[in-house]
């Protein structure tokens, strides 16, 4: 950006409309506050001034709102340009949007975060264990030495009941920590799971409903069967208990494919094939400050005597330990849904292979892709590009419909995400489809698909895809939305 002496707008170039969404003649002739967002104060644009004045360079960070309303980081360099006679007559601003650098390094200090935790929670439970050990050891003594008609035998059998369960806690903190020993062999999570549904089904109560959907052709996992049980035992109770008055729980398994392209914007993931165990709920749902903290141990929202807040550090520590990755998809209101990814030993080449090897489909139809997301909408525009489509790019639904209208061409898919602000993805495709009655539509989300449909959010059988997808997936599953009656 290019201003006079005064800080009217001179020049901006195409990277300032790309990041604010405002065009150069919409820009030129104002003043560079008309991007403030309120995030800094009069102090903040004071210091800066006075160091122009003075013909210093300035740097440093701006939150600056864009044309759609979103605030974005930037990191700025604004320099005086001078004449001849040392008279400033320009500023020059360089600036560079952080906003995804910025979410990526705080979810690699919430990484850190957990690995510090982890070490520290190891650390006790070793100490603690050593102590609990004398406590469980001399107890049983004296129990056995105590007669059937000894005034103390109901304190001693007290105290060893607070001892056993004082074990357990411990064995969740070992296990959070990763330092438990596991017994590890070649499984197939249908069978394990399977095998666990009655049981399953006796825990969360006649209340809840309980959806199980086995994979095909599912790949092989080198895992402990017995802690794999304990993750989904933990998750279902964690589930029912957020479900009061009944709900629905969906377990899923499949074979998935993370690729690396999803992970330059996911700091949790790492490439491969996996075996994906999926828990979603219907429950309340969790705002983002909870979600930060729900693998921490003894962090709970239960109330006093509900809950430890171990069970799902425990989830966390047996995955970590089993090479795999835990990711969580809630949002308030609307459920949560809890994706396990235990490394596949032997892909089923019907499932993951073919997928990946088979000619990835291209075509040249116009795209209207709609996220709230803004590394997700930017990675999705690059995929479909790539494949030969003309995309426009929308952050929020009212921005669909602006676009939409205003666009002088034929819009043949709409691509949308199921949960966005404002409008859900499902209401979004009604209204555009007055617009473009042969409009076809592709609905993402980060939710199984049946449990998008016990929301009411879709219909069964319309064309969905999963979050996180491939560049594959994604194109599959455009041909067949664009391709379909």
């Amino acid at each position: 950006m290019i201003t006079d002496a005064g800080g009217v707008i001179q020049y901006v170039n195409p990277a300032f409309e790309t990041i604010t969404g405002y065009m150069s003649n919409e820009a030129l002739g104002q003043n560079p506050r008309f991007l403030k967002s309120g995030e800094q104060n009069d102090a903040f644009y004071k210091e800066l001034w006075d160091s122009l004045l003075h013909g210093n360079s300035w740097s440093g960070r701006f939150v600056n709102r864009k044309k759609d309303g979103t605030l974005y980081t930037e990191e700025a360099t604004i320099s005086p340009v001078c004449d001849a006679s040392g008279k400033t007559v320009n500023y020059v601003a360089v600036k560079r949007d952080i906003t995804a650098e910025m979410k990526l390094e705080d979810q690699f200090r919430q990484s850190q975060k957990m690995e510090s935790v982890g070490q520290l929670a190891g650390g006790v439970a070793h100490d603690f264990n050593n102590l609990l050990q004398v406590i469980l050891g001399y107890g049983e003594m004296v129990l056995d030495k105590a007669g059937e008609d000894s005034p103390v035998l109901a304190y001693i059998e007290e105290m060893m009941n607070a001892s056993h369960h004082a074990k357990t806690l411990i064995q969740q903190l070992m296990a959070f920590s990763r330092q438990q020993v596991l017994e590890m062999k070649d499984i197939d999570l249908n069978d394990v799971i399977s095998q666990l549904m009655k049981m399953i089904h006796r825990l969360i109560g006649e209340h809840i409903t309980l959806d199980f959907h086995a994979g095909h052709d599912l790949g092989i996992v080198h895992a402990d069967s017995g802690q794999i049980e304990q993750i989904l035992m933990n998750l279902c109770v964690n589930a029912r208990d957020s479900m009061p008055g009944g709900g629905v729980i969906t377990i899923e398994i499949e074979n998935v494919h993370i690729d690396g392209a999803f992970c330059q914007t996911h700091t949790w993931a790492k490439p491969g094939h996996y075996v994906l165990l999926s828990v979603t709920d219907t429950g309340c749902g969790m705002d983002e400050e909870i979600l930060a903290n729900i693998f921490e141990p003894f962090f709970t929202t239960k109330g006093t005597g509900k809950g430890t807040g171990l069970g799902l550090s425990t989830v966390y520590g047996i995955v970590k330990q089993h090479q795999g990755l835990v990711h969580v998809c809630s949002e308030v209101g609307k459920g949560t849904t809890f994706n396990i990814y235990m490394p596949m030993l032997d892909h089923s080449a019907a499932i993951v292979n073919n997928k990946i090897e088979s000619p990835v489909p291209h075509g040249s139809e116009t795209i209207l892709l709609a996220e709230d997301e803004e590394i997700v909408l930017r990675l999705s525009k690059t995929i479909l590009e790539s494949l030969g489509y003309t995309v426009l790019t929308a952050l929020m639904p009212d921005e669909a419909i602006r676009l939409a209208k205003e666009y002088a061409g034929e819009i043949h898919l709409l691509i949308t995400d199921v949960v966005m602000p404002e409008m859900n993805g499902l209401n979004l495709a009604i209204l555009l489809k007055s617009i473009y009655p042969t409009l076809k539509y592709l609905f993402i989300s980060g939710y199984k698909v049946n449990m998008t449909a016990h929301r009411g959010a879709l219909d069964e059988g319309v064309i969905f895809l999963q979050k996180p997808f491939t560049k594959e997936g994604l194109a599959v599953k455009v041909r067949e939305a664009l391709d379909s009656e």
